[in-house]
């Protein structure tokens, strides 16, 4: 018994050396987990498993998890861990995570959560308020033996803005629409005019392939100190300056010319991905060429991307005021011509801009939520061609002081048009004021549906209510003029110019009416002059098509109605993009001197592609897609170009035609294999000088194996 305590007794101490041995080694981190699969709890849990990207995508304020093995088991005793998170170089950011026994919301803390044998689970909380970005990790692990640190390159970190999180300056308390405004792909953009609104589908491509790596380049280049990452008003106005190449080599080109010789026709893109992944494997290169829509696409796919809730947003018969004076002044001659050189604001038939959601803690109680992002380049703002964020509640209000670039946007919604007519002196007096033509059927895509929905009660009050009229005149008491409403003379006759359904085809006449009603008791004679001149879609004109006038005499209360044509012979040779066209009436009741001005922007409307799969939809299986299109016009087409993508295919294809004869039809057949099951989309657009805005889209439910 004694032989065996002795033995005991040394087998006890040997075994204590053993442990005192092992636990008094120094603590090898051997390798790291960061559970960055796709089908993984972080990536689902984050809502960042549809990422191509496979590292970890992570959303601030929400834990994630992490498995690190040792060269010996870790002791809660003797060791301790840390994490260090560096964002960019020495002038970035560096944050240090301690390991703690209790987790505390907001903060940056890791808690061990399970433990077998030389590996344990790490529960990693992040801050709420952390800047966005990439993010290399190391581990530094410490022992009574001395601190060693593990670099974890390649296996960066990637961080995003977090709408479910209800400390993220971007939380969005719906989960609909948290899917439709940052995890939807594909959109619809709306063009047009009021009267003709059109649609397209735009693929934003967010979680394609280089698209997260392109987005967090943009940011790299907008010399913005890294600790300003984390404010998303500071991010979507840096964002708004940095897609557009006017002054910092950004992302997109604008073209307003009839060439786009050496890039893109803004109206042949279809989806943001190509755009994003030439601009990135370029390192910089500024791509050719955009219009608003496209300026749009783009923004909406980078701010979806880094986790900002977004939207596109179509403004018809869009104001853009150039002299801030809050109104849209068109000047005439005693001729009743408009004086063009010195006519410098315009109406566009439509403008797009961007809706990004956050709070403002800049701004007064109240004006979070929906904020203005455009990123065309229209005017300088701080020296810089970018336009908010903007409260679309200070803009609703006429609360023109509140930043960022409130007083622009309210006049390319609410603002008034006044006709100032040049007098013998040479100055200028009201004649006319317009108050209820800016800013109509401000549109956006449904929330989980193609339809489309009219967000102008947004904006503004109904036009004509006593609240919209204090909003304009709050507003207009801070522009460069005074804004000044004269009485109205005798205002009993009325213009207006009307339009049968859909509107003219290309290709063929284009047939209006000019509705004319004496409201009196007397006659009323005058002379109309009117004017259709082919203008771009910003309202900028480029000629003159057809001009004449047109004796009138009305008898008292007679309502009457001209026809007005303008056949495909004049306008043929004259077109440039979208077809676009203003028809400008105006003239004096010889009676009652009074002005009489309308002016009705209509489009030319082309065919769509029309897209049909050839039996079903299967993953994996090989489909055939019917791509049919009918050139509308008597002239030839020249160097077509069509492009195709979604359908889960990670690249554009481009199919380069040639030729179309006139009035020919042109059938494709295209082969695709699709890989995600589910509800999908094809998208068809044609790139061609000739005929613009061609497109289409086919919805197509893929089936599993």
């Amino acid at each position: 018994m004694r032989t065996w305590s002795r033995r005991s007794s040394s087998v006890r101490r040997n075994s204590a050396r053993r442990w005192y041995g092992i636990h008094n080694m120094l603590l090898k981190v051997h390798s790291v987990d960061f559970l960055k699969s796709k089908d993984g709890p972080n990536r689902r849990e984050h809502h960042t498993d549809v990422y191509f990207s496979d590292k970890l995508i992570v959303r601030r304020g929400q834990t994630f998890q992490m498995w690190i093995e040792f060269s010996r088991p870790f002791n809660p005793k003797s060791d301790n861990l840390q994490l260090q998170l560096k964002l960019g170089d020495s002038t970035g950011v560096l944050i240090s995570v301690p390991l703690v026994n209790v987790l505390e919301d907001r903060r940056w803390e890791m808690k061990i959560v399970e433990q077998k044998d030389k590996r344990v689970r790490l529960a990693v909380n992040t801050l709420p308020s952390a800047s966005i970005g990439c993010y290399k990790v190391t581990v530094e692990s410490f022992s009574p033996r001395g601190k060693l640190v593990f670099p974890c390159t390649p296996n960066d970190v990637y961080l995003l803005f977090n709408p479910w999180c209800e400390d993220d300056a971007v939380y969005l308390d719906n989960e609909a629409e948290r899917k439709e405004y940052v995890l939807n792909s594909m959109g619809r953009i709306y063009y047009g005019t009021v009267q003709q609104i059109g649609t397209r589908t735009w693929n934003f491509a967010q979680f394609e392939q280089d698209i997260l790596e392109a987005c967090l380049f943009i940011l790299e280049r907008g010399q913005v100190a890294m600790t300003e990452w984390r404010d998303p008003v500071i991010v979507s106005r840096m964002v708004s300056a940095l897609v557009n190449s006017n002054d910092d080599f950004g992302v997109l080109m604008g073209g307003w010319k009839d060439s786009y010789e050496g890039g893109t026709s803004p109206t042949a893109w279809s989806g943001s991905g190509d755009i994003l992944r030439q601009y990135y494997r370029s390192s910089g290169r500024p791509v050719k060429f955009a219009q608003c829509w496209v300026y749009a696409g783009v923004t909406n796919s980078v701010l979806r991307c880094l986790g900002i809730p977004t939207r596109c947003v179509t403004n018809f018969n869009s104001a853009h005021d150039t002299d801030l004076s809050l109104t849209i002044d068109i000047y005439i001659d005693e001729k009743l011509e408009i004086i063009k050189d010195k006519t410098s604001d315009s109406v566009w038939n439509f403008h797009v801009w961007n809706e990004s959601w956050m709070t403002r803690p800049d701004l007064p109680a109240g004006y979070g939520g929906w904020q203005v992002v455009d990123a065309t380049p229209q005017e300088p703002s701080q020296g810089s061609y970018r336009c908010g964020p903007t409260s679309i509640f200070a803009v609703r209000n006429g609360q023109v002081t509140l930043k960022f670039d409130t007083p622009f946007v309210f006049a390319e919604v609410n603002s008034d048009r006044i006709y100032w007519q040049k007098k013998t002196d040479g100055s200028f007096s009201q004649v006319r004021v317009e108050k209820n033509t800016i800013g109509q059927s401000i549109s956006t895509k449904a929330v989980g549906s193609d339809a489309r929905v009219d967000i102008t009660h947004l904006y503004k009050y109904p036009e004509g209510s006593a609240e919209e009229r204090i909003a304009v005149e709050r507003a207009s008491r801070f522009g460069s003029k005074p804004t000044l409403y004269p009485s109205p003379t005798s205002n009993d006759v009325s213009v207006e110019i009307l339009m049968d359904g859909a509107g003219p085809l290309i290709g063929g006449d284009a047939k209006l009416s000019i509705v004319l009603k004496n409201k009196s008791s007397s006659q009323r004679t005058a002379s109309l002059l009117y004017e259709v001149m082919v203008m771009y879609y910003t309202g900028v004109l480029k000629t003159t098509v057809k001009k004449d006038k047109i004796p009138l005499t009305l008898r008292p209360q007679e309502t009457k109605t001209i026809p007005w044509t303008l056949q495909y012979k004049e306008y043929m040779n004259h077109l440039v993009d979208q077809g676009a066209l203003k028809l400008t009436v105006t003239g004096r009741v010889n009676e009652t001197q009074q002005i009489l001005a309308k002016e009705f922007n209509f489009r030319l409307r082309t065919p769509d592609l029309i897209i049909t799969p050839q039996g079903d939809a299967v993953v994996g299986k090989e489909l055939t897609v019917k791509i049919t299109f009918q050139n509308p016009l008597s002239q030839v087409l020249r160097n077509v170009l069509f492009r195709i993508e979604g359908l889960g295919m990670q690249s554009v294809r481009k199919i380069a035609y040639g030729d179309v004869d006139k009035l020919a039809t042109v059938t494709l057949t295209e082969k695709f294999i699709p890989t995600v099951a589910g509800p999908q989309k094809l998208l068809a657009s044609m790139d061609c000088r000739l005929l613009t805005q061609v497109h289409g889209v086919a919805n197509i439910v893929v089936r599993p194996k």
